[in-house]
């Protein structure tokens, strides 16, 4: 089995996966490494009544379009299956199956640890995702043992639960989405304030007028370019989006149940800001998830917060490591399909060149560019 590549890509997602197309348009030697059995596992083991809040016309990736009408709302299978074919069209070298334990330097090389030997690379393109590591509250594990309590991420039908009632924790749009999935067979609680609400992919008007305008913006306005992006987008970081397709409204008419935020665990039971203990069987954490570098053993890499130092994916301090997909990396899309396109493009292009970026804003955990960099977009 071949061990030394021009570059390996770790995680077969839609940033591993958009990267992989313009490395193969190279004629570049790399490989794509993915922990997940199949291509596309990453959306399969999702809950099962998730769709996505693009429409299928913005869920492409490089080269190929979504095999669906433009306004449709795609499942999570169904984007799946998307990857899958992807790989499959473009002959794409990913070998699933693989975990990565670690990531450091060897000489001019890096070495990559891998669950099917040691790898090495003069280039690595982190492709894992924005966030991997679930967060639960300390607290949790305090939590009666015949309360049945799981993360989102394990979610997937409401079969997983017990009988009896059901405290879905955080009003994000996991929560919400997770709420109302689950209020069809069970009394559900919802605990957490929204950060906002945007128009329903769903409707007419949403798809025709508000989102094409709001993909442009969120692509081309709120990027690290421009004086509104840099003043925006690290302000995001860690906060909650705005509900999208399911509202207040749709959990209030569905029967779902708000309550005050839980603060802690007093006898086994949720423990709510206003001083009640809350009587349910099951708990829901969706509250969110991590960053965790922790496996890459490149110190001057990031930021004190955690956070890759980069520009537009691109480690100044560590020449032949790059990002593609991370939160806000360049625009606010930059971690959803419609923008891991043009990330991952502009990252193999410095595969190509190796081209020297400008000053460190280690505050930011970003790379600002040089006035002087000529030659890339």
């Amino acid at each position: 089995m071949e061990t030394r590549f021009d570059t390996i890509v770790i995680g077969g997602g839609q940033s591993g996966l958009a990267t992989g197309y313009h490395l193969a348009k190279q004629g570049r030697s790399f490989v794509i490494l993915d922990r997940h059995p199949r291509v596309g596992d990453a959306w399969r083991t999702r809950w099962d009544s998730l769709r996505v809040f693009t429409p299928a016309k913005y869920c492409r990736l490089p080269g190929m379009r979504f095999p669906a009408p433009g306004r449709h709302s795609p499942t999570k299978d169904e984007v799946a299956d998307y990857m899958a074919a992807y790989a499959k069209k473009f002959s794409l070298p990913v070998r699933t199956g693989v975990s990565v334990d670690c990531v450091r330097r060897s000489g001019d090389w890096f070495e990559v640890n891998t669950s099917a030997g040691t790898l090495q690379a003069a280039n690595v393109v982190i492709a894992t995702g924005a966030v991997q590591t679930p967060k639960i509250p300390a607290f949790a594990g305090a939590l009666s043992t015949d309360i049945t309590q799981m993360h989102s991420y394990a979610y997937r039908n409401p079969d997983q639960l017990g009988a009896g009632p059901v405290l879905v924790v955080g009003l994000g749009n996991s929560g919400a989405e997770i709420a109302r999935d689950v209020s069809r067979s069970h009394k559900v609680f919802i605990s957490g304030s929204p950060s906002g609400e945007m128009p329903s992919p769903d409707s007419f008007v949403a798809v025709t007028f508000a989102l094409p305008v709001m993909m442009f913006l969120a692509t081309h306005l709120l990027t690290l370019d421009t004086p509104v992006g840099r003043r925006v987008l690290p302000k995001m970081h860690g906060l909650a989006a705005p509900l999208v397709r399911t509202h207040v409204k749709d959990l209030v008419a569905a029967g779902v149940e708000r309550v005050p935020r839980v603060t802690g665990i007093e006898d086994g039971r949720p423990l709510l800001a206003d001083g009640r203990m809350l009587d349910v069987a099951n708990v829901i954490w969706c509250t969110g998830f991590r960053t965790d570098f922790s496996w890459i053993e490149l110190p001057d890499a990031f930021a004190t917060s955690g956070a890759p130092i980069q520009y537009r994916g691109v480690v100044a301090s560590e020449p032949g490591l790059y990002f593609v997909g991370q939160e806000f990396q360049y625009a606010f899309v930059s971690d959803v399909i419609p923008g891991v396109g043009r990330d991952a493009g502009y990252v193999v292009r410095h595969i190509a060149g190796r081209k020297t970026l400008g000053r460190v804003d280690a505050k930011h955990g970003v790379v600002r560019r040089d006035p002087a960099e000529l030659g890339v977009g």
